[in-house]
């Protein structure tokens, strides 16, 4: 089924009916409750302190010791899906990696799809910054991220300096 078959579908629904499949959905899908949350009370910035929050634990676990680092990128994901501006979108991002040096720096080096996934992430903002023509607004974030690799092993280091040479040293 697509989405000409479920358009369809909807209009058929007279407006009571249609009321109810949404609560029905708020009330059974959490992404969708999220989504109506943010749609009725759109606080970027609680919105923003809670994703990061997410990000945190992946990196900082409360229980275990296992880093997650696929629930922080499913956080900036799902982040993303709810429509917020990119500036705050980017901050998640640099978010993520700074708390990814940070873990780095208190644990000490981890290994290379970790530091991968974090440059990865670094390289992904800095794309979104590039085209939405705000690099300046995180210029210091984005120096103070590959300042605080200089001791990180695994060429992470590198591929920071080279990324961030791509978007400020142009």
């Amino acid at each position: 089924m697509g989405l000409t078959d479920i358009k369809k579908e909807l209009k058929n629904l007279d407006k009571d009916n249609l009321i109810d499949l949404v609560l029905d959905l708020y009330k059974k899908n959490k992404s969708v409750k999220e989504f109506f949350d943010f749609y009725v009370n759109p606080n970027e910035k609680e919105l923003l302190a809670k994703y990061k929050d997410k990000v945190y634990e992946a990196f900082f676990p409360k229980r275990g010791d296992r880093l997650r680092l696929s629930d922080g990128k499913k956080a900036i994901a799902d982040f993303r899906k709810l429509g917020t501006s990119n500036d705050l979108l980017t901050d998640l991002m640099l978010f993520y990696v700074e708390t990814g040096v940070e873990c780095t720096n208190e644990f000490g080096d981890i290994d290379e799809p970790f530091y991968n996934s974090v440059a990865s992430v670094y390289s992904q903002a800095l794309t979104i910054m590039k085209k939405e023509k705000i690099l300046d607004q995180f210029s210091d974030r984005a120096k103070k991220i590959v300042d605080d690799t200089r001791n990180i092993g695994w060429g992470f280091h590198d591929d920071l300096c080279s990324v961030y040479g791509d978007f400020y040293l142009e």
